[in-house]
């Protein structure tokens, strides 16, 4: 837990990911305010935060307003709805900062920050990596784009959620770095997913093949974390299948904008569809190793013939 000035904190979308986020906020100190489309998790009640009925009511009060949120059209809604945060910083708005963790469209985030800025408030858009492990652990990797203002001032609160805190430029330019990270994600749990389907079928155990790779140049957090989940089916979410196709679906459409042929991409969301044609948009992103195991007529864990 790093030590920061208490602050007036709103943090708004308390899902897998933002309520342990919100929860090392309280923990630092900060005083909070929340608000929420579903029921605030008892943790964060009881721990002193304060319930707001609408987003506007978030900015107001806060000095600092945090949004994580599904997808693009949620921030959208969240931030410029009626009774938003943007109504909520049309007077008293000027100085204070929006921070967004969501992962959602580069360009809507250049549009989001001009709005919000005109207003007098500073924004900084900061997905993040490491699953809701690295929520739980406060180990998430922070990818910033926005003003080196905003990001230096943004810093100690984004301290006490992350580790690898990194401003890779201009507003839009986070959420880039995010899309990047969501296509090598989804093609490094294609290759475990492949790796150890291979092994099992081949009749090795699965289980001592990941735990072997893991001492050599395969070795990654994915093969660490998610392998794990193949080998023990456990595919509760964690990063849910949908959600990383909605990440997928944004670098697609931004490479066909640019002229990029991103093919292993494309591969990549063609087996996440047969997992949600199977009924698993809601499954961990790991269970991409079931459209795998579908086209092969085997599953990790089958006695092999």
């Amino acid at each position: 837990m790093t030590t920061t000035t208490p602050q007036k904190i709103g943090f708004i979308g308390l899902g897998i990911m933002g309520a342990p986020m919100a929860g090392h906020l309280l923990a630092a100190g900060h005083q909070l305010y929340v608000h929420t489309r579903s029921k605030v998790p008892a943790a964060i009640a009881e721990s002193g935060a304060t319930q707001c009925t609408t987003a506007r009511g978030v900015a107001e009060r806060a000095d600092v307003v945090i949004t994580m949120l599904p997808d693009t059209p949620d921030v959208e809604a969240v931030l410029f709805g009626e009774d938003g945060v943007a109504a909520g910083l049309q007077h008293g708005g000027r100085g204070k900062l929006v921070i967004d963790m969501s992962s959602i469209s580069p360009v809507e985030t250049r549009a989001f920050a001009q709005r919000i800025e005109a207003l007098g408030a500073d924004y900084l858009d900061a997905p993040v990596s490491g699953g809701d492990v690295g929520a739980r652990n406060a180990t998430l990797s922070i990818m910033c784009g926005g003003r080196p203002e905003a990001f230096e001032r943004a810093r100690p609160v984004l301290a006490a959620m992350g580790r690898n805190i990194t401003r890779v430029g201009a507003s839009g330019d986070g959420q880039t770095c995010k899309v990047a990270n969501q296509v090598i994600v989804a093609l490094t749990i294609q290759a475990v997913a492949e790796g150890l389907l291979f092994a099992a079928r081949a009749g090795a155990d699965p289980a001592a093949v990941r735990q072997a790779l893991l001492g050599g140049l395969a070795s990654s957090r994915i093969l660490e974390v998610l392998g794990e989940r193949m080998v023990a089916r456990n595919f509760a979410p964690g990063f849910r299948i949908a959600l990383h196709q909605k990440d997928l679906n944004l670098a697609l459409s931004a490479a066909r904008r640019l002229g990029l042929a991103l093919p292993a991409t494309a591969g990549a969301q063609q087996l996440f569809s047969a997992c949600v044609a199977q009924g698993g948009a809601g499954w961990d992103h790991s269970a991409l190793v079931r459209a795998l195991e579908r086209l092969s007529s085997f599953e990790i864990g089958q006695p092999a013939d």
